[in-house]
């Protein structure tokens, strides 16, 4: 589906308060009032705040699994693959000061509704298969579980790392944590 550039725009807006106070943190009066506009003209591109939380995850797995390349590219050594992974993380809580828009939604899964939480799920499962390939030029003995293994725990130690750095207030904190070996 095809989205118009002024609802790019509400997502746009609603990614920032998602990532900054998680899926509770917005509702379409504070995007309206962000973005200029009236809550109901929020609602003509999203009925729901539902399906703003779908197309919001949507967009924002879309543009991260994309933005990090062809995790085949023979070319391109695992490592500089995985270092690039761990530097998408890097880059948004440093450069931009975001936590990872499924990591808090996964935090709060529980409680989003169930077409949310299930694209939030995805996020992980498109992760964990593009860091499986990206991992499977780096040592031909390495087992499907064991690559599957070693991207669980990459992912799961760069969403620690950010949810640490940020409870802490120290940045330094995730670089302690994604560079430890």
């Amino acid at each position: 589906m095809e989205l118009s550039p002024k609802a790019h725009e509400i997502l746009d807006v609603a990614e920032d308060m998602a990532r900054r106070g998680g899926y509770g943190g917005f509702s379409f009066r504070d995007i309206a009032d962000a973005v200029g506009i009236k809550s109901a003209s929020v609602h003509y591109h999203f009925k729901t705040k539902p399906d703003l939380g779908v197309a919001l995850v949507e967009r924002y797995t879309d543009r991260f699994i994309d933005g990090l390349g062809d995790p085949a590219d023979p070319d391109t050594p695992a490592e500089h693959k995985v270092r690039a992974y761990i530097a998408a993380f890097r880059t948004a809580l440093h450069d931009e000061g975001l936590m990872c828009l499924c990591g808090i939604f996964g935090a709060e899964s529980a409680g989003l509704p169930e077409a949310v939480a299930k694209k939030s799920r995805e996020f992980f499962t498109r992760n964990c298969a593009w860091l499986e390939t990206a991992l499977e030029g780096h040592d031909a003995h390495t087992s499907e579980a064991a690559r599957r293994q070693a991207a669980l725990l990459l992912i799961a130690r760069l969403e620690g790392a950010m949810l640490m750095a940020r409870s802490l207030g120290d940045l330094s904190v995730f670089d302690t944590i994604a560079e430890a070996d």
